[in-house]
Protein backbone atom coordinates (compact mmCIF):
# COMPACT_ATOMS: atom_id res chain seq x y z
CA UNK A 1 0.00 0.00 0.00
CA UNK A 2 1.37 3.24 -0.94
CA UNK A 3 0.62 7.12 0.79
CA UNK A 4 0.39 10.28 -1.11
CA UNK A 5 2.34 13.08 0.86
CA UNK A 6 0.28 15.19 2.95
CA UNK A 7 1.32 18.67 3.62
CA UNK A 8 -1.54 20.18 5.34
CA UNK A 9 -2.50 22.16 8.92
CA UNK A 10 -1.64 19.62 12.10
CA UNK A 11 -5.45 20.17 12.58
CA UNK A 12 -6.47 18.40 9.53
CA UNK A 13 -4.06 15.99 9.81
CA UNK A 14 -5.64 14.66 13.32
CA UNK A 15 -9.61 15.44 12.43
CA UNK A 16 -8.46 12.23 9.75
CA UNK A 17 -7.21 10.61 12.43
CA UNK A 18 -10.53 10.64 14.31
CA UNK A 19 -12.18 10.06 11.45
CA UNK A 20 -10.18 6.88 10.78
CA UNK A 21 -10.19 5.93 14.35
CA UNK A 22 -14.21 5.74 14.10
CA UNK A 23 -14.90 3.93 11.22
CA UNK A 24 -12.90 1.53 12.74
CA UNK A 25 -14.09 0.70 15.92
CA UNK A 26 -17.93 1.11 14.17
CA UNK A 27 -19.64 -1.89 12.09
CA UNK A 28 -19.76 -1.35 8.69
CA UNK A 29 -23.16 -0.15 8.10
CA UNK A 30 -22.96 2.46 11.28
CA UNK A 31 -19.88 3.73 10.12
CA UNK A 32 -21.13 4.39 6.26
CA UNK A 33 -23.56 7.05 8.16
CA UNK A 34 -21.39 8.32 10.32
CA UNK A 35 -18.15 8.51 8.73
CA UNK A 36 -19.87 9.60 5.42
CA UNK A 37 -20.83 12.82 7.12
CA UNK A 38 -17.47 13.71 8.63
CA UNK A 39 -15.13 12.72 6.04
CA UNK A 40 -16.76 14.92 3.38
CA UNK A 41 -14.33 17.78 3.98
CA UNK A 42 -11.42 15.19 3.74
CA UNK A 43 -12.97 12.90 0.53
CA UNK A 44 -10.83 11.83 -1.92
CA UNK A 45 -7.89 13.78 -0.17
CA UNK A 46 -3.93 12.62 -0.74
CA UNK A 47 -4.43 11.47 2.92
CA UNK A 48 -6.37 8.67 1.53
CA UNK A 49 -4.44 5.38 0.65
CA UNK A 50 -4.43 5.54 -3.32
CA UNK A 51 -3.45 1.74 -3.46
CA UNK A 52 -5.29 -1.27 -1.91
CA UNK A 53 -3.83 -5.15 -1.51
CA UNK A 54 -6.54 -7.47 -2.19
CA UNK A 55 -6.15 -11.12 -1.59
CA UNK A 56 -3.02 -13.14 -3.78
CA UNK A 57 -5.50 -15.19 -6.33
CA UNK A 58 -8.51 -13.01 -5.78
CA UNK A 59 -9.22 -12.56 -9.18
CA UNK A 60 -11.19 -8.56 -9.09
CA UNK A 61 -13.26 -7.67 -11.40
CA UNK A 62 -15.86 -5.42 -10.42
CA UNK A 63 -16.36 -2.81 -7.44
CA UNK A 64 -18.98 -0.93 -5.80
CA UNK A 65 -18.78 1.88 -2.90
CA UNK A 66 -21.56 3.32 -1.57
CA UNK A 67 -22.43 6.57 1.00
CA UNK A 68 -19.60 5.35 3.21
CA UNK A 69 -15.84 5.11 3.06
CA UNK A 70 -16.42 1.31 2.37
CA UNK A 71 -15.44 -0.08 -1.01
CA UNK A 72 -16.41 -4.21 -1.64
CA UNK A 73 -14.23 -6.40 -4.57
CA UNK A 74 -15.84 -9.48 -6.17
CA UNK A 75 -13.23 -12.34 -6.90
CA UNK A 76 -14.07 -14.26 -10.44
CA UNK A 77 -11.78 -17.25 -8.75
CA UNK A 78 -14.69 -18.18 -6.39
CA UNK A 79 -17.44 -15.44 -5.73
CA UNK A 80 -15.86 -13.83 -2.19
CA UNK A 81 -16.78 -10.24 -1.26
CA UNK A 82 -13.87 -8.11 0.31
CA UNK A 83 -14.44 -5.22 1.76
CA UNK A 84 -11.85 -2.58 2.25
CA UNK A 85 -12.44 0.90 4.10
CA UNK A 86 -11.25 3.66 2.15
CA UNK A 87 -9.62 5.35 5.23
CA UNK A 88 -6.97 2.96 6.36
CA UNK A 89 -6.76 0.42 3.56
CA UNK A 90 -7.71 -2.51 6.02
CA UNK A 91 -9.61 -4.81 3.94
CA UNK A 92 -11.39 -8.82 4.98
CA UNK A 93 -13.59 -11.31 3.10
CA UNK A 94 -17.26 -10.66 4.62
CA UNK A 95 -18.96 -12.76 2.48
CA UNK A 96 -17.81 -16.56 1.13
CA UNK A 97 -18.46 -17.03 -2.43
CA UNK A 98 -20.87 -19.61 -4.08
CA UNK A 99 -17.42 -21.05 -5.85
CA UNK A 100 -19.04 -19.24 -9.31
CA UNK A 101 -17.92 -15.49 -9.82
CA UNK A 102 -18.69 -12.25 -9.01
CA UNK A 103 -18.31 -9.24 -11.32
CA UNK A 104 -20.31 -6.50 -11.31
CA UNK A 105 -21.85 -5.40 -8.27
CA UNK A 106 -23.58 -1.96 -6.89
CA UNK A 107 -24.47 -1.06 -3.71
CA UNK A 108 -28.05 0.65 -2.66
CA UNK A 109 -28.66 2.45 0.25
CA UNK A 110 -29.98 -0.49 2.54
CA UNK A 111 -26.62 -1.92 2.96
CA UNK A 112 -27.40 -4.39 -0.08
CA UNK A 113 -24.62 -5.48 -2.55
CA UNK A 114 -26.21 -6.74 -5.94
CA UNK A 115 -24.02 -9.00 -7.61
CA UNK A 116 -23.21 -10.43 -11.08
CA UNK A 117 -22.67 -13.70 -11.49
CA UNK A 118 -21.02 -14.28 -14.50
CA UNK A 119 -20.67 -17.48 -15.92
CA UNK A 120 -23.34 -19.08 -13.27
CA UNK A 121 -25.73 -17.07 -15.05
CA UNK A 122 -27.13 -15.84 -11.89
CA UNK A 123 -27.55 -12.53 -9.58
CA UNK A 124 -27.69 -12.10 -5.97
CA UNK A 125 -28.28 -9.88 -2.88
CA UNK A 126 -25.57 -9.87 -0.50
CA UNK A 127 -25.79 -7.93 2.91
CA UNK A 128 -22.95 -5.89 3.30
CA UNK A 129 -23.32 -5.67 7.59
CA UNK A 130 -23.17 -9.77 7.94
CA UNK A 131 -22.05 -10.91 4.27
CA UNK A 132 -25.43 -13.24 4.22
CA UNK A 133 -26.56 -14.11 0.65
CA UNK A 134 -30.47 -12.28 1.10
CA UNK A 135 -31.59 -14.32 -2.16
CA UNK A 136 -30.20 -15.81 -5.81
CA UNK A 137 -31.43 -15.30 -9.17
CA UNK A 138 -31.04 -17.91 -11.77
CA UNK A 139 -31.04 -16.24 -15.07
CA UNK A 140 -30.65 -18.66 -17.65
CA UNK A 141 -28.76 -22.35 -17.78
CA UNK A 142 -28.01 -21.12 -21.52
CA UNK A 143 -24.44 -20.34 -22.38
CA UNK A 144 -23.93 -16.76 -20.86
CA UNK A 145 -21.82 -14.02 -18.72
CA UNK A 146 -24.34 -12.21 -16.62
CA UNK A 147 -21.24 -9.02 -16.47
CA UNK A 148 -22.82 -5.73 -14.71
CA UNK A 149 -25.50 -4.53 -12.67
CA UNK A 150 -27.34 -0.99 -12.23
CA UNK A 151 -29.83 0.18 -9.76
CA UNK A 152 -33.01 2.37 -10.74
CA UNK A 153 -35.80 3.03 -8.26
CA UNK A 154 -37.86 -0.13 -9.13
CA UNK A 155 -35.62 -2.37 -10.43
CA UNK A 156 -31.91 -4.01 -10.12
CA UNK A 157 -30.98 -4.46 -13.94
CA UNK A 158 -28.28 -6.91 -14.84
CA UNK A 159 -26.12 -7.29 -18.48
CA UNK A 160 -25.49 -10.39 -19.97
CA UNK A 161 -22.41 -10.45 -22.47
CA UNK A 162 -23.31 -13.24 -24.06
CA UNK A 163 -26.67 -12.89 -24.97
CA UNK A 164 -28.97 -9.63 -26.48
CA UNK A 165 -31.08 -9.77 -23.37
CA UNK A 166 -31.46 -7.68 -20.11
CA UNK A 167 -32.40 -9.53 -16.92
CA UNK A 168 -35.10 -7.24 -14.80
CA UNK A 169 -34.88 -7.84 -11.27
CA UNK A 170 -37.88 -5.93 -9.90
CA UNK A 171 -37.98 -4.30 -6.08
CA UNK A 172 -41.46 -3.37 -4.47
CA UNK A 173 -42.53 -1.01 -2.09
CA UNK A 174 -39.39 0.32 0.31
CA UNK A 175 -37.18 -1.67 -2.14
CA UNK A 176 -38.60 -5.14 -1.20
CA UNK A 177 -36.65 -7.86 -3.06
CA UNK A 178 -38.76 -9.77 -6.23
CA UNK A 179 -39.10 -13.44 -5.97
CA UNK A 180 -36.98 -15.63 -8.18
CA UNK A 181 -39.68 -16.19 -9.89
CA UNK A 182 -40.46 -12.66 -10.89
CA UNK A 183 -37.18 -12.24 -12.83
CA UNK A 184 -38.01 -10.52 -16.13
CA UNK A 185 -35.90 -10.71 -19.17
CA UNK A 186 -36.34 -7.64 -21.78
CA UNK A 187 -34.76 -8.24 -24.88
CA UNK A 188 -32.67 -5.95 -26.29
CA UNK A 189 -33.67 -4.27 -30.09
CA UNK A 190 -33.57 -0.96 -32.14
CA UNK A 191 -30.12 -0.21 -33.19
CA UNK A 192 -28.27 -2.94 -31.01
CA UNK A 193 -26.83 -5.53 -33.08
CA UNK A 194 -25.35 -8.33 -31.52
CA UNK A 195 -21.78 -10.04 -32.45
CA UNK A 196 -20.20 -13.61 -31.99
CA UNK A 197 -18.61 -13.70 -28.11
CA UNK A 198 -18.65 -11.04 -26.16
CA UNK A 199 -20.96 -7.81 -25.97
CA UNK A 200 -22.62 -6.06 -23.46
CA UNK A 201 -20.24 -4.66 -20.84
CA UNK A 202 -20.91 -2.10 -18.19
CA UNK A 203 -23.94 -0.26 -17.21
CA UNK A 204 -25.10 2.92 -15.94
CA UNK A 205 -27.74 5.24 -15.79
CA UNK A 206 -28.38 8.25 -17.92
CA UNK A 207 -27.89 11.57 -16.33
CA UNK A 208 -31.14 12.09 -16.38
CA UNK A 209 -32.19 8.74 -14.55
CA UNK A 210 -34.55 8.02 -17.28
CA UNK A 211 -32.60 5.43 -19.50
CA UNK A 212 -29.84 3.11 -18.97
CA UNK A 213 -26.42 3.25 -21.09
CA UNK A 214 -24.83 -0.14 -21.81
CA UNK A 215 -21.14 -0.24 -23.78
CA UNK A 216 -20.56 -3.37 -26.49
CA UNK A 217 -16.83 -4.20 -26.15
CA UNK A 218 -16.97 -5.72 -29.21
CA UNK A 219 -17.59 -2.87 -31.57
CA UNK A 220 -16.94 -0.13 -29.05
CA UNK A 221 -21.04 1.56 -29.54
CA UNK A 222 -22.32 2.73 -26.33
CA UNK A 223 -25.63 2.14 -26.53
CA UNK A 224 -28.90 4.23 -24.56
CA UNK A 225 -31.39 1.60 -23.84
CA UNK A 226 -35.34 2.87 -22.74
CA UNK A 227 -36.12 0.47 -19.76
CA UNK A 228 -39.69 -0.03 -20.46
CA UNK A 229 -39.21 -1.44 -24.35
CA UNK A 230 -35.54 -2.71 -24.73
CA UNK A 231 -35.21 -0.24 -27.46
CA UNK A 232 -31.50 0.46 -27.91
CA UNK A 233 -30.37 3.74 -29.53
CA UNK A 234 -26.71 4.35 -29.87
CA UNK A 235 -25.19 7.17 -28.38
CA UNK A 236 -23.86 9.61 -30.58
CA UNK A 237 -20.06 9.97 -29.78
CA UNK A 238 -18.82 11.48 -32.86
CA UNK A 239 -16.20 9.43 -34.68
CA UNK A 240 -14.77 8.21 -31.09
CA UNK A 241 -15.28 4.44 -30.37
CA UNK A 242 -15.28 3.55 -26.49
CA UNK A 243 -13.09 -0.15 -27.61
CA UNK A 244 -12.37 -2.46 -25.38
CA UNK A 245 -15.39 -1.00 -23.34
CA UNK A 246 -15.72 -2.06 -19.83
CA UNK A 247 -17.14 -0.62 -16.63
CA UNK A 248 -19.28 3.31 -16.66
CA UNK A 249 -19.79 5.25 -14.46
CA UNK A 250 -21.91 8.20 -14.61
CA UNK A 251 -21.25 11.73 -12.07
CA UNK A 252 -23.42 14.27 -13.01
CA UNK A 253 -23.27 14.19 -17.07
CA UNK A 254 -19.67 12.68 -16.88
CA UNK A 255 -19.09 9.22 -18.18
CA UNK A 256 -16.39 7.59 -16.83
CA UNK A 257 -15.90 4.34 -19.44
CA UNK A 258 -13.23 1.81 -18.49
CA UNK A 259 -11.63 0.67 -21.64
CA UNK A 260 -9.41 -2.50 -19.94
CA UNK A 261 -6.86 -3.39 -22.23
CA UNK A 262 -6.04 -0.03 -23.21
CA UNK A 263 -4.96 0.62 -19.50
CA UNK A 264 -7.13 3.81 -20.12
CA UNK A 265 -10.36 5.54 -18.84
CA UNK A 266 -12.89 7.40 -21.36
CA UNK A 267 -14.13 11.10 -19.68
CA UNK A 268 -16.73 11.81 -21.49
CA UNK A 269 -19.36 14.63 -21.18
CA UNK A 270 -22.84 13.46 -21.84
CA UNK A 271 -26.23 15.83 -22.70
CA UNK A 272 -29.02 15.29 -19.65
CA UNK A 273 -30.76 12.59 -21.87
CA UNK A 274 -27.26 10.58 -22.78
CA UNK A 275 -28.22 10.51 -26.19
CA UNK A 276 -25.21 12.19 -27.65
CA UNK A 277 -21.62 12.94 -26.11
CA UNK A 278 -18.17 13.70 -26.31
CA UNK A 279 -14.75 12.31 -25.60
CA UNK A 280 -13.29 15.32 -23.13
CA UNK A 281 -9.87 13.48 -22.63
CA UNK A 282 -8.56 9.89 -21.02
CA UNK A 283 -6.84 9.29 -17.44
CA UNK A 284 -4.32 6.84 -17.49
CA UNK A 285 -1.82 5.77 -14.69
CA UNK A 286 1.42 3.56 -14.30
CA UNK A 287 -0.09 1.85 -11.88
CA UNK A 288 -3.06 0.77 -13.85
CA UNK A 289 -2.90 -3.67 -14.77
CA UNK A 290 -6.29 -4.12 -17.20
CA UNK A 291 -8.81 -1.85 -14.83
CA UNK A 292 -12.10 -3.84 -15.29
CA UNK A 293 -14.36 -1.35 -13.56
CA UNK A 294 -14.55 1.65 -11.64
CA UNK A 295 -16.20 3.38 -8.86
CA UNK A 296 -16.22 6.95 -7.17
CA UNK A 297 -15.79 8.50 -3.69
CA UNK A 298 -15.29 12.23 -3.42
CA UNK A 299 -13.34 13.55 -5.80
CA UNK A 300 -11.50 10.02 -6.24
CA UNK A 301 -12.41 7.56 -8.43
CA UNK A 302 -11.28 3.61 -7.62
CA UNK A 303 -10.21 0.43 -10.28
CA UNK A 304 -9.31 -2.67 -9.34
CA UNK A 305 -6.60 -4.23 -11.67
CA UNK A 306 -7.79 -7.72 -13.38
CA UNK A 307 -4.39 -8.81 -14.82
CA UNK A 308 -6.14 -10.49 -17.67
CA UNK A 309 -2.50 -11.17 -19.07
CA UNK A 310 -0.95 -12.10 -15.99
CA UNK A 311 -1.13 -15.89 -15.26
CA UNK A 312 -3.17 -16.13 -12.39
CA UNK A 313 -1.90 -18.65 -9.65
CA UNK A 314 -2.97 -19.07 -5.64
CA UNK A 315 -0.14 -16.56 -5.06
CA UNK A 316 -0.94 -14.04 -7.84
CA UNK A 317 -1.45 -10.52 -6.00
CA UNK A 318 -4.07 -8.29 -6.93
CA UNK A 319 -4.55 -4.54 -6.13
CA UNK A 320 -6.88 -1.88 -6.72
CA UNK A 321 -5.62 1.58 -7.25
CA UNK A 322 -7.22 5.32 -6.64
CA UNK A 323 -6.82 8.22 -9.15
CA UNK A 324 -8.46 12.01 -9.09
CA UNK A 325 -11.27 12.03 -11.15
CA UNK A 326 -10.86 14.16 -14.21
Amino acid sequence: MTYRRLRVTIALAVGLAVIAAIVVAMPAGAASTAAGKRAAAAKGSAAFPTEFALPNGFLPEGIAIGAGPWAFFGSRADGDIFRVNLVTGVGAVISQGPGTPSVGMKVDHRSRLFVAGGTAGNGRVVDTDTGEILVSYQFTMGPSFVNDVVLTPDAAWFTDSMQPVLYKVPLGRAGSLADPGDVEVVPLGGDYVHQPGFNLFGFARTPDGDALLVVQSSTGLLFRVDPSTGEATTVDLGTTLLSNGDGLLVVGRTLYAVQNVLNRVAVVELNKAGTEGQVTGFLTDPRFDIPTTVAAFGNMLYLPNARFTTPPTPTTPYNAVGVEKA
